[in-house]
């Protein structure tokens, strides 16, 4: 019987996973409307699952507080008090219509291994904080990583210039919060408080189910490209003008799109590609389009393959510019860099898979995570946990009950074994 299982039937409970999952559906239905799920940073949504996430941290023994940001912290402390710590968490915002999962899974997780401590009245040679990052998504400001940045003491005060859709800044809506935007700088943490930064999430891809696996040892969050490209060519009339004579625009988009898919499958492997949106103008089905902007979102596990691919990509959509006369401008809006997961602590992680009676198996992260920002303050790792279809950002994603005990039983080992780095 694993050190989890005992504590369980210690308290009369079948597993953590029953806890966590009657948690992630109290969360999830903390929403902007019921039909949509939406839990934007700084909305009263927010704020209500802020103040129940802390009743939950206060239960499990931790002192808790909301930060300058409005991240949800809650410290459980060691054999001594003071010492540093094993952060773990994950983000409480969401996407629009979102699913219940993206977030609160780590973020809950780690709360219930924190209350399995507190039950057994065990106290460990670090202390254990968890977070529940204010924002992580980007949703309301068009910046992601608020809470994270904030904590690594590198969140560009400038954002709290930008509006919302309804005109309210950043400033305004953390005010109207009860927050100080002036006092944000009161949230970041030093290197020497921290071990290590740990999070647990979903998946949010198949590769899991693929293989059958319910938890999966993260190798590095990889980082993006994005990239606005704008194609200029000539409108005219879709009746009138030759096709020989054209610069259709919208045309040159689209075997741009192509060229982009057909590079990025015969890449190496973990090469994405996207264009997730496109606008032709003048948009009339009688017109030949003229002007077409499109995005490119490229990723990859490692900066250089990433890099490189970006560049021949932009070769390859310049020469199909070229020979269809038309006019290329492309911009690089966001890049994020590779973030690697530590190789002592991911060691100590794949340790507690194998504990637990799973295969260790290895991944990249695709999506970006709060460790993109932690790891400026801390080494970071992460567990993956399968989610059914590997659905994510979408009212369908969902993670089996069998497979949130898996990731929790993991996450309590990795902690009760954890050995900070000399």
């Amino acid at each position: 019987m694993s050190k989890t299982e005992a504590a369980a039937a210690g308290t009369g409970r079948s597993s953590l996973g029953d806890e966590i999952v009657e948690r992630i559906n109290q969360l999830g239905a903390i929403s902007e409307t019921p039909e949509h799920r939406a839990r934007i940073f700084l909305t009263p949504e927010h704020r209500t699952a802020a103040d129940l996430i802390l009743s939950w941290m206060r239960g499990a023994g931790m002192s808790a507080h909301l930060d300058a940001i409005g991240n949800v912290c809650g410290r459980y402390e060691g054999e001594r008090p003071g010492l540093p710590c094993l952060m773990l968490g994950s983000h409480y915002d969401t996407v629009r219509d979102a699913g219940k999962w993206d977030g609160p899974l780590g973020l809950i997780t780690a709360i219930s291994c924190v209350a399995d401590l507190y039950k057994r009245e065990r106290r460990l040679p670090f202390a254990i904080e968890v977070v529940g990052f204010a924002d992580e998504e980007g949703v309301r400001f068009a910046s992601t990583l608020l809470g994270s940045r904030a904590v690594a003491g590198t969140f560009v005060e400038s954002v709290l210039n930008s509006r919302d859709h309804a005109g309210i800044s950043m400033r305004e809506a953390m005010v109207q919060f009860g927050l100080d935007p002036d006092h944000i700088g009161a949230a970041a943490r030093a290197r020497r408080e921290l071990h290590a930064y740990v999070e647990l999430h979903i998946e949010q891809g198949p590769v899991l189910e693929q293989n059958n696996l319910p938890v999966g040892v993260v190798t590095a969050i990889a980082g993006a490209t994005r990239l606005a490209a704008h194609l200029t060519g000539m409108a005219g009339h879709a009746g009138t003008v030759p096709m020989a004579l054209r610069r259709d625009a919208l045309a040159g988009a689209s075997e741009c799109i192509v060229a982009i898919e057909e590079f990025c499958k015969t890449g190496e492997d973990g090469l994405v590609g996207t264009v997730g949106y496109i606008d032709a103008m003048p948009g009339a089905t009688n017109v030949i389009p003229g002007r077409v902007n499109f995005t490119i979102d490229i990723r990859a596990p490692t900066d250089a393959h990433r890099k490189l691919a970006v560049a021949d990509i932009v070769r390859r959509i310049e020469a199909i510019a070229k020979r269809r006369n038309l006019a290329l401008q492309v911009d690089v809006t966001h890049e994020n860099r590779t973030v690697p997961c530590a190789p002592w602590l991911k060691g100590q992680v794949a340790e507690a898979v194998a504990a637990e009676g799973y295969p260790v198996f290895e991944l990249p992260s695709g999506a970006g995570h709060d460790g993109m920002a932690m790891i400026d303050i801390a080494d970071v790792a992460m567990i993956f946990v399968r989610c059914r279809g590997g659905i994510s950002h979408h009212p369908d994603e969902h993670v089996e009950l069998a497979d949130a005990d898996a990731g929790a039983r993991v996450l309590l080992r990795l902690i009760d074994n954890f050995r900070p780095r000399e």
